[in-house]
C-alpha cells in the first residue's frame, strides 16, 4: 500500500532510455533514467485543477548519500530487483537526471520476465517513488488558443527517494493517479486556498486535504483516515457548484 505522503512520477520509454546491457562476464544489467531535470511536466490539468512541475538539478543529492533505495517492478515491494545497500543498484545524478544502473539476477523468475519485457518493449518506462522535502511554487503564463492564462509551476528542490521502478503503464494514463498526484502534492504544500481553487473543478481533491494540527476536537473531529464533517460539507458544496445542483 502506498504511504499517503508518497508521490510517484513517471517517464515514458523514449525519455527513460531503458535497456538491458550485457556485461563482460555474461551477466546482464538494467540501465535507464528514472527522472529528468528541468523538464516541465503537466500534473493533472494545469489550467484548472493541476499544475506544472519541474525537478531541479541536485534534487537527489542528499537522499543518494543517505538512503537505501530499491529497484522494483511496477512499484511492487514483493518484486525487488536490486538494492543500493546490497551493491546491486547504483543510482547517480548526471546532466540528464537520475540515472539507474542495476544488476539483474535471472535466478529470480520475475527478473527474467523483466528482461524479456524490456527487450520486447512491453515495459514502457520508469518511475520513482519519493517524498518531497523542499519545493517552490511559482505562477507562470501559458499561451493557449484562448489567449494567455496563468498556471502554477512546482519546482522540486529536494526529495527523499524510496524506490525506482520499471513500469508497464505510466501513471498519468489514469485520471485517478493524476488526482492522487495533485492531492498529495497540495497536502505537502499545506495551502488551503490552493486546495479550494482546484476543488471547484475536482471536488475529489478535498479528500487529501489535511486538518490543521492544532484543530480542536469537536463535532467535526475524527481519527486519521476518517472524513471530517466539515470537509464533507466542503466537498458536497464543491460538487454542487460543479454540477450546478440546488443547495
Amino acid at each position: 500500500m502506498t504511504p499517503r505522503n508518497e508521490e510517484r512520477r513517471d517517464l515514458a520509454l523514449a525519455t527513460a532510455g531503458v535497456e538491458v546491457r550485457a556485461a563482460g562476464d555474461g551477466a546482464r544489467g538494467f540501465v535507464g533514467h528514472a527522472a529528468v531535470f528541468n523538464a516541465r511536466t503537466a500534473i493533472g490539468n494545469p489550467l484548472t485543477w493541476g499544475f506544472y512541475e519541474e525537478i531541479a538539478p541536485g534534487a537527489f543529492t542528499k537522499t543518494l548519500s543517505e538512503g537505501d533505495a530499491r529497484f522494483l517492478v511496477d512499484h511492487d515491494t514483493r518484486l525487488v530487483v536490486s538494492r543500493v545497500s546490497a551493491g546491486s543498484l547504483r543510482l547517480s545524478q548526471d546532466a540528464q537526471g537520475l540515472a539507474v544502473d542495476a544488476d539483474l539476477d535471472e535466478r529470480l523468475s520475475y527478473v527474467g520476465d523483466l528482461v524479456v519485457n524490456v527487450e520486447n518493449r512491453n515495459v514502457t518506462g520508469m518511475s520513482f517513488g519519493f517524498r518531497t522535502v523542499k519545493d517552490d511554487w511559482q505562477t507562470v503564463t501559458v499561451q493557449t488558443s484562448e489567449g494567455d492564462m496563468e498556471a502554477e509551476l512546482r519546482i522540486i528542490r529536494e526529495v527523499q527517494l524510496f524506490e525506482v521502478s520499471a513500469v508497464t503503464f505510466p501513471a498519468y494514463e489514469s485520471t485517478d493517479a493524476g488526482l492522487r498526484s495533485v492531492g498529495v502534492a497540495l497536502a505537502a504544500r499545506g495551502d488551503a486556498a490552493a486546495f479550494d481553487r482546484r476543488a471547484a473543478h475536482r471536488p475529489e481533491l478535498l479528500d487529501f486535504r489535511r486538518e490543521p494540527a492544532d484543530a480542536t476536537r469537536g463535532s467535526d473531529a475524527t481519527q486519521p483516515g476518517e472524513t471530517t464533517g466539515g470537509r464533507q460539507a466542503m466537498r458536497m458544496k464543491a460538487l454542487a457548484a460543479r454540477y450546478r445542483l440546488a443547495r
